[in-house]
């Protein structure tokens, strides 16, 4: 092959050397934004080889090919013309393209400017698309030096997925390790694997259409489905030529549509570039705050992002800031979730009297009153808590402020073997668990992902928020109710923490690895996306209270109700019936199962409470309201649940009982999910193994302490 730029000889993509020895050509690619000292680093690197500069074909502009020697290796460069996106319309931004996409290279040098990562970074991110061999040079790392800027080159290239070099072209510091880097990388057969993820959203739907194509065993070219759903989903006019003729596309379609109406709606645009141009941006700033330090903070041109940055991810005021919302935002869940709840308790209450009224069969009105309409609305009551709750969550994650706090408490994640990546899915898992469980798609890392699938239980879902309200309002009054329910949660999740170090310690040995999120601008919050966000949660607590609860308080009636036993004739009216529930199928399973539950101060009736919420959380309330709804201190002043509750079960028991719940097996539809996530049954035995004896363990500790 002839070299073009210099015209040397070689037979075989060889040259021959001074000792007779065959030299293999490695063609190379210089890529890099403008003003980036791509040049000078081509001199720096060529030494005596000898340059032809000219232009590309049928375009006016220019290009510098050049040939030459390093350690018995032959280099062919191409240093392309600075660019901002191989994406654009310029002159310069269409030869780069159209060279990196149809040319033959073997590595392409990213040149990026020490001093000006972020910016640098997103040109970075649309090379590392086109999945070829590729080498970062950290050009200036000199000026870098002299302005302060500290760059962890081993964080960069275990997150980007592909070497990191500083080097300086003026002074040629670096300059032989990156020709021995791009010569090693060149004969490597090990692909390039990067980590960076984008927002949730996104994320989300790259791995819903990844799914899609393994299913269908669908592949194009060397693609792994992650590149090929985020290219499908971006608009990659290569991809959709490809898929255009193929039967898939008949299913894919409407798949396509729906991610990218989610996808929509999360960034408020329908802009395809706009929307890309946001999330590399966003990495970019994500990969540049966990990499980059700067000893000398400039103090002149920051922009309002980084002004609320430096208050909001203070190292020292950080994340009190970010307690302090949580708490506030508990404090609102209780003391405004109470005021409608009155409400919606006497109309469940009035509702039920009217349809009771109208059904002369005492067994069919019992059903339909006590455990159809009492069940559901045990439920429905604690509606407006889970709203704000949701809303809350909504807020802080629409307006960019939890990607902060997940970057904020990644150095104290990694103290017990998590990423701060974990921290999104976790707090998912405040509103719903099942969505959380699919959340943990991110984590790239199996042993990441599967820690953090059996800590996700700790975080109490917006279903056992009913039964804290419950109890946190009997034992603790309303004026202490919302700090109760705070500490319950935040108990929970430092709990989840230390578990995840055990777990990593003793089950999942190793080290945890890099990622890095993306970091997005602050936004206003928007009342669509949080309408979207919160319509669907409640909508879904709702769902569920109609079908699933709904079967569930009909069981729960049935066996409580049958079989039916003859009280003995001395006993009272309550006593009477108190004596036919304890007889019942429910009375009997309690019962037998109270010798386990016992040594942490529960009756057979908070027994039967806990199992039945193992189907759905919100269950637990509804089995207690009939359980407790008959007794010897009923009377026409003295039904309410909290006032059974307060007279029949002891503070060490009831600490004990909310400690239980904080800890054990999330409900089925949760469980289902976290066997599917987790890749198999066997792991649900081990997850209801691990959590029913971690809550054991706790709830007989906290009840004996107390006691």
């Amino acid at each position: 092959m002839a070299c073009q730029s210099c015209n040397c000889s070689t037979e075989g993509d060889t040259k021959q050397g001074k000792d007779g020895a065959g030299l293999e050509a490695i063609r190379v690619v210089l890529a890099g934004q403008p003003n980036v000292g791509k040049s000078m680093l081509v001199n720096a690197m060529s030494g005596s080889g000898r340059m032809k500069v000219g232009n590309f074909s049928g375009v006016t502009v220019e290009k510098t090919e050049i040939c030459f020697e390093h350690h018995c290796h032959q280099f062919e460069m191409v240093d392309l013309p600075g660019t901002y996106s191989i994406n654009g319309f310029s002159k310069e931004e269409k030869v780069a393209h159209d060279y990196l996409m149809h040319e033959s290279y073997d590595v392409i040098i990213n040149v990026l400017d020490a001093t000006h990562m972020q910016r640098n970074l997103l040109l970075t991110l649309e090379l590392l698309k086109l999945n070829k061999k590729m080498v970062l040079a950290l050009n200036m790392a000199d000026e870098a030096a002299k302005e302060g800027i500290e760059i962890d080159v081993n964080q960069i290239e275990a997150v980007i997925g592909v070497p990191v070099i500083l080097v300086s072209a003026s002074t040629g510091e670096g300059v032989d390790a990156l020709l021995d880097r791009v010569h090693e990388v060149a004969d490597s057969r090990r692909r390039q694997h990067s980590r960076i993820l984008y927002s949730d959203p996104v994320e989300e739907e790259i791995d819903r259409v990844a799914h899609f194509f393994d299913e269908r065993g669908y592949s194009y070219r060397d693609l792994s489905s992650r590149e090929l759903a985020m290219r499908t989903l971006m608009g990659d006019p290569v991809i959709y030529a490809a898929l255009h003729d193929h039967p898939i596309m008949i299913e894919l379609q409407p798949l396509i549509a729906a991610s990218l109406e989610h996808i929509y709606t999360h960034h408020e645009s329908k802009n395809m570039d706009e929307i890309k141009a946001n999330e590399y941006t966003a990495v970019a700033r994500g990969i540049r705050l966990e990499t980059v330090h700067c000893k000398r903070e400039k103090r002149r041109g920051k922009s309002l992002t980084k002004r609320i940055d430096d208050i909001l991810i203070n190292k020292y005021f950080g994340i009190p800031i970010f307690l302090f919302f949580m708490w506030a935002l508990f404090q609102l869940t209780f003391t405004l979730g109470a005021l409608p709840m009155d409400w919606i308790d006497a109309g469940f209450t009035a509702f039920g009297d009217a349809v009771g009224s109208m059904i002369s069969h005492e067994g069919l009105r019992s059903l339909i009153v006590d455990g159809i309409i009492a069940g559901v609305g045990a439920v429905v009551l604690f509606l407006p808590n889970i709203i704000i709750l949701y809303i809350g969550i909504a807020l802080l994650e629409t307006t960019g402020y939890m990607s902060r706090v997940a970057f904020l408490l990644d150095g104290f994640f990694h103290k017990f073997g998590l990423h701060g990546k974990s921290f999104i899915p976790l707090v998912t898992g405040f509103g719903c668990t099942v969505p959380a469980y699919m959340a943990t798609r991110t984590l790239k890392s199996e042993k990441d992902r599967l820690i953090t699938l059996f800590i996700l239980g700790f975080m109490s879902c917006g279903a056992r928020l009913p039964i804290y309200v419950l109890f946190a309002g009997a034992f603790f009054g309303p004026d202490q109710a919302g700090n109760v329910i705070f500490a319950i949660y935040i108990a929970g999740a430092l709990l989840g923490l230390v578990m995840a170090k055990v777990l990593r310690v003793v089950v999942f040995k190793g080290e945890d690895e890099p990622f890095v999120m993306e970091m997005p601008k602050y936004r206003l919050p928007s009342f669509k996306l949080i309408w979207h966000t919160v319509y669907q949660q409640a909508s879904g607590y709702l769902k569920k209270a109609g079908t699933f609860i709904l079967v569930a308080s009909m069981l729960i009636w049935f066996a409580s109700t049958y079989p039916k036993v003859d009280a003995p004739s001395e006993l009272g009216v309550n006593q009477a019936k108190l004596y036919e529930l304890e007889h019942s199928y429910l009375g009997q399973i309690g019962h037998a199962t109270e010798p386990f539950f016992a040594p942490l101060g529960f009756d057979w009736r908070m027994a039967v409470a806990l199992e039945a919420g193992l189907a759905a959380k919100e269950v637990v309330v509804s089995t207690l309201g009939v359980l407790y709804a008959i007794g010897d201190e009923v009377d026409a002043e003295s039904s309410s649940l909290i006032t059974q509750l307060k007279a029949n079960v002891s503070f060490a028991s009831a600490i004990a009982f909310i400690v239980f719940v904080m800890i054990y097996l999330p409900c089925l539809a949760a469980s289902m999910v976290f066997a599917r996530e987790a890749g198999g049954y066997k792991y649900l035995l081990y997850l209801f193994l691990f959590t029913t004896a971690t809550a054991w363990i706790f709830a007989f500790a906290a009840y004996h302490l107390l006691n």
